[in-house]
């Protein structure tokens, strides 16, 4: 048995503010993006940038993903937050500058979509390196960042905080935004926790070394349209991770647009981006701290 577990818990953030969502909304939806192309498959072995069908899944983003989901947000007049990593910036720059014109939020995702495992040598590289994309090709200061692969560190975290990050949305713990307390107590940048069932890669890729089906449409509609009608209840946010490779597909794109259309119909969920509820979060943390 391991006894060198820290007996406390991982995140030592207090639980989450219950402040209100503007304009008399009752809940919020986090659209958010990841447009990891190619990278996602070559984060998994390099070699795979040398098996073209491999590759193929990810340059289906280019190809057709972003255009047809950046047509269904302009139909539906909603703006975005897409997690850009920085070599997805450096290859596929018009696919990145089309999602920059239609006035989406670009995020940081890493530069080649390695996860930052704790003590992991890139880290730093990453970091900077995507920063470094997406200024000198779009420049873009990002205020953003998810985790590549879903997962972090304190090294992460502290990072994050010196290189000016507003907020993160890679922690998978709550249904409200909340301030990320580093290891050393001290403040980090705000949380988006991202809502585990909004992971479209689950339902909706499959490739030929996965035995993993595909989820059909009445599937992820049922418990896309029932997370969503709970979440409202309790007020809370849902912040989606969507993949082009996957819901820029014409069936998955055909389930985005009827959980949009389902949400819309409610009249009460914000629908925005990252920048704007990680805003909203401090401008409401400002205020409860001068009433202190």
């Amino acid at each position: 048995m391991n006894m060198d577990i820290p007996l406390f818990p991982a995140n030592r953030a207090p639980l989450s503010p219950i402040y209100p969502w503007p304009n008399g909304q009752k809940a919020a939806l986090f659209l958010a993006v990841d447009v990891d192309a190619e990278s996602a498959w070559t984060a998994k072995d390099p070699k795979n940038y040398e098996r073209l069908v491999t590759m193929s899944f990810g340059g289906y983003e280019a190809r057709i993903g972003v255009a047809k989901m950046l047509e269904l947000f302009r139909d539906y007049e909603v703006k975005a937050t897409f997690f850009i990593p920085g070599w997805t910036v450096d290859a596929h720059p018009a696919m990145c500058e089309a999602i920059q014109k239609d006035g989406h939020e670009i995020a940081h995702h890493g530069y080649h979509h390695l996860m930052p495992d704790p003590g992991a040598p890139h880290i730093l590289e990453e970091i900077d390196r995507g920063l470094d994309s997406l200024k000198k090709r779009l420049g873009v200061v990002p205020v953003g960042y998810r985790a590549p692969v879903g997962e972090s560190c304190e090294e992460l975290r502290v990072l994050l905080k010196e290189r000016g990050f507003q907020y993160s949305s890679s922690w998978r713990d709550d249904v409200r935004p909340y301030r990320q307390v580093l290891a050393d107590g001290t403040p980090g940048v705000v949380e988006l926790p991202a809502t585990m069932t909004f992971d479209d890669w689950m339902y909706g890729l499959t490739h030929r070394y996965s035995p993993r089906p595909l989820f059909p449409r009445e599937h992820v509609l049922s418990i896309w349209n029932d997370e969503m009608e709970e979440t409202r209840d309790w007020g809370g946010l849902i912040t989606t991770v969507l993949h082009p490779q996957v819901s820029g597909r014409p069936m998955r794109l055909k389930i985005l647009r009827e959980f949009l259309q389902a949400t819309r119909e409610y009249g009460d969920v914000w629908i925005t981006t990252g920048q704007e509820i990680a805003t909203h979060f401090e401008k409401c943390e400002a205020e409860d701290s001068s009433r202190a």
